[in-house]
């Protein structure tokens, strides 16, 4: 068990910055995230840890051992990787007990090992087959427990789901963070989907750019992202965010949406955000509404209705109730209250409170 540390960390390839200025805790026993697009330096920051690349500048800690010359092996660190890297030629067994087996451990320590891990992960049925015999869920799951059997200090897992179907991915995030509560092992975990994020992490930490935008929880970056990025990134359906200007604490955007009451605000090139959640569908002549508009569109989920309606040049989606009827084209109105809304300057990106 041991924290990771980045004290003033940066990863360049040439006149390219990956990551910059990283200055990271990990903390003993957490479930790390590092979300961001494709692009953002999260995987970087992960294969540092690993001892897969080398820091340009700045400090690494496992615990309290400076790694950042320390060779990969030594690191005592275990990777789960996006492709499952098993050996096609090995039974599951096999596959789970390769690193006992490289540490030379008897063949009946190893045997019983691997079983205790196999049923942890419920493949103890399975320990006969090869891979090609598994699914795409059972072939994780292996990729797992050969992790977990090494008993590592630290964690690291990109993107381990992303092969995954959606029903299996819903059921692997279940099992994963069970795994974490139980092995209380340091975790960091590298993904592209912010839900994946919001449920699995105790932190998250979202990346752009080779920067950390924000970093706190699940909780704390919903519901108070601080940049018009981390705003826009986390959500699903993401956050709305329409541009216009604000004036004495008053939002007026295109095609009329105009929303009182943001105290003394004024900000000349202003985006306006708002959850679908946090946006009610009401009667063109209500006159609560800050919008009227024809619908763009109607998306039944299941548990409720995703309506749309264009609004400045993009769509402004709210979520209703699934029995909602309305089809495209009939008129409604758009209310939202000010204390539901975000402020952002479009110029720094930054929130600006009310």
């Amino acid at each position: 068990m041991a924290s990771v540390t980045f004290k003033d960390v940066a990863k360049k390839f040439g006149s390219f910055t990956a990551v910059a200025d990283l200055d990271l805790r990990v903390n003993d026993q957490e479930f790390l995230v590092l979300l961001g697009p494709s692009g953002c330096g999260k995987t970087t920051t992960m294969r540092m840890v690993a001892g897969l690349e080398e820091a340009t500048e700045g400090d690494i800690y496992i615990g309290e051992d400076r790694v950042n010359d320390v060779l990969p092996k030594y690191r005592d660190v275990a990777m789960v990787f996006q492709s499952y890297a098993l050996y096609p030629h090995l039974t599951v067994e096999e596959n789970i007990g390769y690193p006992l087996k490289i540490r030379k451990v008897p063949v009946q320590e190893r045997k019983k090992q691997v079983a205790a891990v196999a049923e942890r992960v419920e493949l103890d049925a399975l320990l006969d087959r090869l891979p090609k015999e598994l699914s795409g869920g059972q072939r994780q799951r292996v990729a797992l427990a050969r992790a977990i059997i090494r008993t590592p200090r630290v964690f690291l897992m990109d993107e381990p789901l992303s092969n995954l179907d959606a029903k299996l991915r819903v059921q692997m995030r279940a099992e994963l963070k069970h795994l974490q509560h139980e092995l209380k092992v340091t975790t960091i975990y590298v993904t592209h989907d912010q839900i994946e994020a919001m449920t699995l992490a105790h932190r998250v930490a979202v990346m752009n750019k080779g920067v950390i935008e924000q970093l706190g929880t699940p909780k704390e970056i919903y519901n108070d992202p601080r940049t018009l990025f981390v705003a826009g990134f986390i959500g699903s359906p993401p956050m709305n965010l329409i541009r216009g200007e604000v004036k004495d604490g008053v939002f007026t955007g295109a095609d009329g949406l105009r929303v009182e009451g943001l105290g003394k605000a004024a900000v000349a090139k202003a985006v306006l955000g708002v959850r679908p959640e946090d946006a009610e569908v009401v009667e063109a002549g209500d006159r609560r509404a800050n919008l009227r508009a024809p619908i763009y569109s109607v998306e039944l989920t299941g548990e409720n209705t995703l309506v749309s309606v264009s609004a400045g040049g993009s769509l402004l989606t709210m979520r209703a109730d699934k029995n909602f009827d309305r089809g495209i084209d009939h008129e409604i109105g758009v209310h939202v209250a000010p204390e539901r809304a975000f402020l952002f300057d479009q110029e720094s990106q930054n929130r600006v409170d009310f």
